[in-house]
C-alpha cells in the first residue's frame, strides 16, 4: 500500500449557473393558505449601514397581492422567491409575474431550516430571502400561461380517463356477484362492441344466455358458445339491472367528457404558435399538409412508437415547447425523475435513488415505453432486452428514458424528424471479436479449454 499512488484528479474550473448570482434586492415568501409572510431585503440606508429586512405579512387575495408587486416594483426588487407549498403558491406566482417581477418558485426541501433553529413563519419567509439573496436556491420549471392552460385539459383528461377504467373495474365486479364471467370469454369489456351490448341488454332485462350470446360478433374469440357458457349461471336481483345501467350511463358520459377533452386541448395546442408547423410553402400552419418542411409538434412526437397523438400532447403540456429552460436532454430526463441521482463520497459510490421528479410525465413515458414494446422496432427490442437483465419495470423506465432523450432533440429542434435504427440495431453494433472474447472467457471460468475453428 505504500507504493500505491492516488489517481490524481485535474483542477475544474465550474462556472457559476444563472440561479447562482448574487442579488441585491429580493424577496422571500412563505406561503400559507389564508396569508403569506414576505421579507424584503434591501441593500443598507447609509454607507458602511447593514442591509435591512422587512417582514410583512399578505392576505393571499389578489387585491393586497396587487398592491405587494406595487411596493417590490417602486423598491426596485430584483428576485422574487416563494417556496411550492400545495397550490397556494398559484395566486402568488401568476399576479406577482404578471406585474412584471422575475419570480422563481423552490422545492421546499431546499429552504429548510437549519437544525436547532427556531421556526416560525416570519423566519422562514428571512431564511427563504437570504438564500435568495447569495444565490443558492435552484428555480422550479413554471411553465408559460398556455402551456398551464394546456396542462390543465390534459389533466384533468388523464383523471376522467382513470375514473372510466375505474368504472369499468366496478362493473365487473358487480358482474362477477351475479355470477356472469363474461371478461373471462371476451378480451376486454371496455374495448368490445360485443361486450357492451350484451351488458346494455342485462340493464334492459334480458336473463336468457343464448339470446344474450346472439348479440356478440360471430367471429369473436372462442365463439359464441363460449359467452353463452359464460352467462349460464346468471343471477340477476330485482336491482341488478338498474345498478348495470348506473354503471353504463358513467361510462357514457365520461366517455362524452373525454371526446370533448381531446377537441379542446388539439384546439389549444393548435393556438400555440411555436406548436404550429410549417407547409412546402414557407408558411407557418396547425395543418401543413404533405411536403411539410416542419411537423406540428405533436405530428413529430407521434412519429415515436408507443406515442399517440393524445400522448404526445400530454406530453408537450408538461415539459412546454421551450427547450432551452432545460440545456441538455439529461436536464429533462433529471427533471422528469427518470435518472437516478448520484451518491459519491470519498472512494465509495452508493446505489443512487431514484428522484423524484414529475409524476405526470414519468408515467406518460413509461407509457410509451410500454406501447413500444407491441411495435418491431429500435425501441420495442431495446425493451425486450433490458427486461431479460433487468425486469419488466425498471425495462420500462429505462427505455421511458430514451424516449424522453428523444422527445428534447425533436422539440430543440423543430426540423428534426424520428427515424428508426431498426431491431436488429443491437446486433449489427456489437463487436464480433469482443463477443468472442467474452464467450471465450465464460468457458475458461467454468474450466474448460477452447479451440476455435472457424466455419467453412
Amino acid at each position: 500500500m505504500g507504493n500505491a499512488r492516488a489517481r490524481k484528479v485535474p483542477a475544474q474550473v465550474i462556472e457559476d449557473e444563472e440561479y447562482q448570482l448574487r442579488h441585491e434586492r429580493v424577496a422571500g415568501i412563505d406561503v400559507a393558505k389564508a396569508k403569506a409572510d414576505v421579507c424584503t431585503r434591501l441593500p443598507a440606508a447609509r454607507e458602511g449601514g447593514r442591509r435591512r429586512s422587512r417582514v410583512e405579512d399578505v392576505p393571499a387575495t389578489a387585491r393586497d397581492i396587487i398592491a405587494l408587486a406595487g411596493r417590490l416594483l417602486a423598491e426596485r426588487v430584483q428576485l422574487v422567491v416563494m417556496e411550492s407549498t400545495s397550490d397556494y403558491w398559484r395566486i402568488w406566482y401568476y399576479l406577482l409575474e404578471g406585474a412584471g417581477l422575475n419570480v422563481r418558485l423552490v422545492n421546499s426541501a431546499q429552504t429548510r431550516q437549519l437544525a436547532g433553529r427556531p421556526k416560525t413563519d416570519r423566519l422562514d419567509a428571512q431564511w427563504i430571502a437570504r438564500l435568495a439573496e447569495m444565490g443558492l436556491l435552484r428555480p422550479s420549471f413554471v411553465p408559460p400561461p398556455e402551456i398551464r392552460a394546456l396542462r390543465d385539459l390534459t389533466r384533468t383528461r388523464l383523471q376522467l380517463v382513470r375514473d372510466r377504467t375505474r368504472e369499468w373495474q366496478r362493473l365487473e365486479k358487480l358482474l362477477e356477484g351475479i355470477l356472469v364471467k363474461l371478461s373471462s370469454a371476451l378480451s376486454s369489456l371496455a374495448r368490445t362492441k360485443s361486450a357492451r351490448a350484451i351488458l346494455e341488454a342485462i340493464a334492459d332485462g334480458e336473463r336468457d344466455p343464448r339470446a344474450l350470446a346472439a348479440l356478440a360478433d360471430p367471429h369473436v374469440k372462442g365463439g359464441r358458445a363460449a359467452i353463452e357458457e359464460s352467462l349460464a349461471g346468471i343471477t340477476l336481483a330485482a336491482c341488478h339491472p338498474m345498478l348495470i345501467r348506473l354503471h353504463l350511463d358513467h361510462i357514457t358520459l365520461l366517455d362524452r367528457q373525454i371526446a370533448r377533452l381531446d377537441d379542446e386541448i388539439e384546439a389549444a395546442l393548435e393556438a400555440i404558435p411555436a406548436a404550429r408547423g410549417v407547409g412546402a410553402d414557407g408558411v407557418p400552419s396547425a395543418d401543413p399538409g404533405p411536403g411539410a418542411a416542419v411537423l406540428p409538434a405533436d405530428r413529430r412526437l407521434a412519429e415515436i412508437p408507443g406515442v399517440s397523438l393524445e400522448l404526445a400532447r400530454s406530453i408537450i403540456a408538461e415539459t412546454g415547447l421551450d427547450m432551452t429552460r432545460f440545456p441538455t436532454a439529461g436536464h429533462l430526463v433529471s427533471w422528469a425523475g427518470l435518472a437516478p441521482a448520484a451518491r459519491q463520497s470519498g472512494p465509495r459510490n452508493r446505489k443512487p435513488k431514484k428522484g423524484q421528479g414529475d409524476a405526470y410525465l414519468k408515467g406518460y413515458c413509461t407509457q410509451a415505453a410500454t406501447g413500444a414494446a407491441r411495435t418491431d422496432t429500435f425501441l420495442g427490442e431495446r425493451l425486450r432486452r433490458l427486461s431479460r437483465k433487468l425486469g419488466g419495470t425498471r425495462a420500462r423506465c429505462a427505455v421511458g428514458r430514451s424516449i424522453l432523450v428523444i422527445i428534447w432533440h425533436l422539440l430543440a429542434n423543430p426540423e428534426a424528424r424520428f427515424a428508426d435504427l431498426g431491431p436488429d440495431w443491437h446486433d449489427r453494433k456489437t463487436d464480433r471479436d469482443r463477443k468472442t472474447r467474452s464467450h471465450l472467457r465464460g468457458l475458461k471460468d467454468l474450466g474448460y479449454e477452447v479451440i476455435i475453428t472457424p466455419a467453412a
